[in-house]
């Protein structure tokens, strides 16, 4: 039985850990926190997941709380533009594409927590501490692989960044997260739940978001302002209650039609709310140990994405998926660091259109996108495409990237629809006030 350690129990950390345990490895996990502290804490993400990565998990059988939590089946997007009169702000685009697959939201300290009493209740070695490098070269000599899956502080910098992959040197978004109670229904598409994004030329965007909390269902209002921007003002904000306070006061004033729905919202509870930034940023995949020895790093440790397009979570879940399927394949020989450069590449196919469409959206747009955004309001099946591709962002390279390739598919789906005369192009407006 080979001896693996897990350092990190985060999507990627615990999910590796229940599926290498699963297939007869003997598995310790190391957390700084424990299950009970994890349920009890703060919300760490707004983790929701498309159908590809809720498959990895149904294949773990462990999608315990798939007939709990929301099904969201639409993916909505608005454009916000300046209203007629001074200081307000309308929708000049509004729409929503059906997802093939619904997606879900669990709030990660119900599922960590959950996950990790699994492990331990399945004779899994839970370890509470702390990991420092100075452990992890200690305890490297007793396992045969080592795999790093805690993104944050001293262990994280032994993998360094990877320039060839990393377009961005700062943080692109000032991000602030409230999981709430007693939002509204949105009046468009009141037959399914969806993810809505709203777009605020400019200065940001604002996520909303069925969820399954600690509490039950709930909704999160997640911003993301462009540093320095009217949005990014969460920085000085003492207490959960004035969290929400300012998160109300742009949506009042940036997004009315989402505020309209929120005037009667509540915390979820005391650690209900959550303020950050980071430098979206790939890094090399192998960490050396002071003695010599060779980590393997794994999901947001090696790849992390600003969450603009929600890829974080999906990543870490098809990242868990494809190194299982790598160990296990490895049989019985060494984890030499060729073996984990390979098995990183491997998993870098699916994260690469994953982390160029994330990018790409952190940019202004370019005209082709805002044609391609805007004739989704008219033509269904283009919308359809464009929610799919949160699920599977490799479908964006065909339409989305070339203005060229845009043009084609959005001219090619008018004509198909009967929307457009040959050759014509939509010019992605029209109002939905």
């Amino acid at each position: 039985m080979r001896r693996i350690l897990i350092v990190g129990a985060g999507q990627s950390g615990l999910q590796l850990a229940l599926g290498l345990q699963s297939k007869g490895y003997d598995v310790t996990l190391m957390s700084h926190r424990t299950a009970d502290e994890t349920r009890s804490g703060r919300v760490m993400s707004t983790q929701v997941m498309f159908a590809t990565a809720l498959d990895h998990e149904r294949d773990l059988k462990l999608n315990f709380w798939e007939n709990r939590a929301p099904r969201i089946e639409g993916l909505g997007v608005s454009v916000a533009g300046p209203a007629r009169e001074p200081g307000g702000y309308h929708r000049t685009v509004d729409w929503a594409g059906s997802l093939d697959g619904y997606a879900q939201s669990v709030d990660q300290r119900v599922k960590m927590a959950g996950w990790m009493d699994v492990f331990a209740e399945r004779g899994g070695r839970l370890v509470i501490h702390g990991a420092a490098v100075s452990d992890l070269d200690f305890l490297s000599r007793r396992y045969e692989l080592v795999l790093v899956a805690a993104g944050k502080g001293e262990l994280a910098s032994m993998f360094g960044r990877d320039a060839a992959r990393s377009p961005y040197a700062a943080p692109q978004r000032s991000l602030a997260v409230a999981y709430v109670h007693g939002l509204g229904p949105r009046h468009e598409h009141p037959e399914y739940d969806a993810m809505r994004c709203n777009l605020v030329p400019g200065a940001g965007e604002l996520f909303v978001m069925p969820t399954l909390t600690t509490s039950g269902h709930a909704d999160i209002l997640f911003w993301e302002g462009i540093p320095g921007g009217p949005i990014d003002v969460f920085q000085d904000v003492r207490d959960p209650g004035e969290h929400l306070v300012r998160t109300l006061e742009l949506l009042e004033r940036f997004t009315p039609w989402e505020y309209a729905r929120a005037t009667k919202v509540e915390l979820t509870d005391a650690n209900a709310t959550l303020v950050g930034r980071y430098t979206p940023t790939v890094r090399h995949p192998v960490g050396r140990l002071p003695s010599g020895g060779a980590v393997l790093g794994v999901g947001d440790v090696v790849v992390a994405n600003d969450p603009v397009t929600g890829q974080g979570a999906n990543l870490a879940a098809k990242c868990a998926a494809s190194y299982l399927e790598a160990i296990v394949a490895r049989g019985g020989a060494p984890f030499d660091t060729a073996w984990m450069q390979a098995t990183f590449e491997r998993f870098w196919a699916t994260a690469r259109p994953a982390t160029k469409w994330t990018n790409a959206m952190l940019a202004p747009p370019p005209p082709h996108v805002l044609n391609l955004v805007g004739a989704a309001g008219r033509l269904q099946p283009v919308a359809d495409r464009i929610a799919n591709g949160f699920d599977d962002p490799a479908d964006f390279e065909h339409f989305f990237f070339d203005s060229a390739k845009a043009d084609a598919y959005v001219r090619d789906a008018g004509e198909a629809e009967g929307d457009l005369e040959e050759g014509e192009v939509t010019e992605g407006t029209g109002d939905a006030d």
